[in-house]
């Protein structure tokens, strides 16, 4: 990753750089890379925090399905914002993404505490013992 300089030098301001650096190859991972998230392993529990930034609680789906938690965001790009001008540059990510983990076929969608916060979703994952797995797909209530 690349990080900002304290010092300036005009060839590595060019637009070639710009350019060759959101080529569309090295785009395809921003769904997942715009989905940070920190976890924190506590007694009973697991706590995911992830930043969501401009997303509302209504663009956010939390599910379990077979032992995995899946945490689902999507919204629409403004079309009022195309009419006014062109874009010289965009960065802000309009669109869908989605991130799993692996949390055993013993939690459900029930055992999991769910907030979204001033644009982070934050997560509680009780730690279980393995029980049989879970056929059918549950949906996590999200409060806030």
């Amino acid at each position: 990753m690349l990080l900002p300089s304290v010092f300036t030098n005009d060839f590595t301001n060019d637009d070639f750089f710009d350019d060759f650096f959101n080529a569309p190859a090295r785009r395809s991972y921003m769904p997942t890379a715009s989905m940070k998230c920190d976890v924190k392993e506590l007694d009973q529990s697991y706590q995911i925090d992830m930043q969501l930034p401009g997303y509302d609680k209504d663009d956010i789906e939390v599910s379990v399905d077979k032992g995995y938690l899946t945490v689902s965001a999507s919204h629409k790009e403004n079309k009022e914002d195309k009419e006014d001008g062109k874009y010289i540059r965009k960065e802000c990510f309009t669109g869908s993404c989605q991130r799993s983990f692996y949390v055993g076929d013993a939690v459900k969608g029930e055992d999991i505490g769910a907030a979204f916060t001033n644009g982070i979703l934050s997560l509680t994952v009780p730690k279980a013992e393995a029980l049989p797995q879970n056929e059918t797909k549950q949906l996590v209530h999200i409060e806030g």
